[in-house]
């Protein structure tokens, strides 16, 4: 017979590789692939992660959130959409670099009154944010901001009769000087689905419906069903003048009071639910600041990179800083439609120019000419001519009008454009249960 003291040992090894073949067991589920999305993969530790902080998001903004389940098939498919967004982007040569990945964070903190993203970080850190991963999606909103502006923003062609056209509706539609308060919910149909599935997205697209007229909260079911980007925002779209609204939504509206709920309404992107938080006049006379500028762009393409673009573009403010002309180098280099201009881009208004172009040109004083600014075009120069004050007019309307036409537009497109993109790839779901 053993002796107490082997006896004793073979316990203790035994309980130690009971615990081990455990550990591994638990390492290996976490570990294994939840989807297969082209040549990479989404791990269910990647998946448990994301959740992770999507919930520590929702509880922050005091979200009631959605069944575990639920919410697991919105995060996987956010992933699953920024992966392919990600490796596009990869193959069409569009980069994010960590020194513009630094500059937007920082940005970010600024807007948040951090002192510097250390204090910022500081911050999410205490709030259980781990800052790499934030990192990482904050790369992956600007590759999607960027590749909208490359493959939609940039194609979109709106005609002096298109506006011709809004205006004349427009001028006998009620309600044309209100903003509308709206929170919205979109369930994202494929464009080869069949008519099986076309009504199983109906079904879920009903249900949200259901749960929200049973006084389930709007941002929890958002959370839980919506395909949009502002999902997991709880769906909200803030304050839309009636003038840039789809005609499903202006139509739909015309009959909702504050607090109604829209009906499932139908579109080529798939089913949408909405609701009208509050309605405002928008009728009062707006005085706006427009900017007369002029720029020189060098275009990044899979010819040129991103660095010979700088670098191309670097050599010609150097000849500008040392007298040449800017509209001289503008006609010469310049590879935008300003070119034979100079590169006048005319009198802009707030709002008709990308983000990064716009806030670098605001920041310049009269006269003067930028730093090498980069946007989803490329690297622009900028040069600022005139400023002026002045009052809505006819020209204003137009420009307004062309803005509204190209926000529905752009949003009808990049869902296409979306959808088309997940149409293509190759994605395979893992059922480990």
């Amino acid at each position: 017979m053993p002796s107490k003291k082997i006896f004793a040992l073979f316990l203790i090894v035994f309980a130690t590789v009971a615990s081990a073949a455990e550990s591994q067991k638990q390492a290996t589920s976490l570990d294994r692939i939840d989807v297969i999305v082209n040549d990479d993969v989404i791990t269910h530790r990647e998946l448990e992660n994301r959740v992770a902080s999507v919930t520590k998001m929702l509880q922050r903004q005091k979200t009631a959130l959605p069944e575990k389940s639920i919410l697991e098939r919105q995060v996987l498919e956010r992933m699953i959409t920024e992966m392919l967004l990600a490796q596009y982007a990869k193959e069409s040569g569009l980069r994010i670099d960590d020194g513009q990945l630094d500059k937007t964070i920082l940005r970010i903190a600024q807007q948040n009154k951090f002192p510097d993203v250390a204090a910022f970080r500081a911050k999410l850190t205490r709030d259980g944010t781990d800052y790499n991963e934030f990192r990482e999606e904050i790369r992956n909103e600007i590759i999607a901001v960027r590749l909208r502006e490359r493959e939609v923003d940039s194609k979109l062609v709106i005609s002096e009769n298109d506006i011709d056209n809004y205006l004349n509706n427009q001028a006998h539609q009620e309600g044309k000087g209100e903003e509308l308060q709206l929170s919205h919910i979109l369930v994202v149909v494929p464009e080869q689905a069949t008519a099986d599935k076309i009504q199983s997205y109906r079904d879920r697209a009903e249900q949200a419906l259901a749960k929200l007229r049973a006084g389930a909260p709007f941002a929890q079911v958002a959370a839980g069903y919506s395909d949009a980007q502002d999902a997991l925002k709880g769906g909200e779209l803030g304050w839309r003048p009636a003038d840039r609204l789809p005609p499903l939504f202006a139509e739909a509206l015309q009959k909702m009071k504050p607090g109604d709920l829209s009906d499932v309404l139908r579109s080529p992107s798939g089913f949408h639910i909405i609701k009208l938080l509050d309605r405002r006049s928008n009728d009062a006379p707006v005085v706006i600041t427009q900017t007369h500028a002029r720029h020189i762009l060098i275009k990044t393409s899979e010819l040129v990179t991103d660095s010979e673009a700088k670098s191309r573009l670097q050599e010609i403010k150097q000849r500008i800083d040392k007298g040449a002309s800017f509209a001289e180098q503008a006609r010469l280099y310049s590879e935008d439609g300003s070119a034979p201009q100079g590169g006048d881009l005319g009198w802009l208004s707030p709002g008709e120019t990308v983000p990064e172009f716009e806030s670098a040109m605001n920041a310049l004083k009269v006269g003067q000419v930028s730093g090498l600014v980069q946007t989803g075009f490329g690297w622009h120069l900028i040069q600022v001519l005139e400023r002026r004050n002045t009052d809505v007019s006819v020209e204003q309307k137009r420009q307004r009008a062309r803005n509204a036409i190209r926000t529905v537009k752009s949003d009808e497109a990049f869902q296409d454009w979306l959808r088309q993109l997940r149409d293509r790839a190759f994605v395979e779901y893992h059922d480990n249960k």
